[in-house]
């Protein structure tokens, strides 16, 4: 099972990354957009994913991923259980989640690879 301190450790190694205790809710953005959230129990960690695939997403792993609250569907935004999860589905996650919401060159510079385009918002 992935913890809150695994997800801090991956997604503070992002650059750009901080952390926020918004509304007794740890989160992690860069500037203004949140692209990691946990649920207040911490059971529950919701990330940056595109609108258009999530639907997919929870279809092929129901007892894992959930929509998000309704008032949150018109964001690019699906949420997971972390009993649901291990370090190396943590990392991808939070990676990508972060890929979403950085530049491309901040991207690349980090990975050393190109990565996919932006999505739109």
């Amino acid at each position: 099972m992935v913890t809150v301190d695994d997800v801090r450790r991956l997604a503070l190694a992002l650059p750009r990354t901080e952390e926020h205790l918004i509304h007794d809710r740890v989160k992690f953005r860069i500037g203004r957009i949140v692209y990691l959230a946990f649920s207040r129990d911490e059971t529950v960690l919701g990330f940056a994913f595109p609108k258009e695939e999530r639907a997919d997403l929870v279809a092929s792993a129901p007892e894992k991923f959930l929509l998000p609250r309704a008032s949150d569907l018109r964001y690019n935004w699906v949420e997971v259980r972390l009993a649901a999860l291990d370090e190396s589905e943590a990392a991808e996650l939070v990676t990508d989640a972060w890929r979403m919401c950085v530049p491309a060159s901040v991207a690349r510079a980090h990975l050393g690879t190109d990565p996919e385009p932006p999505l739109p918002r």
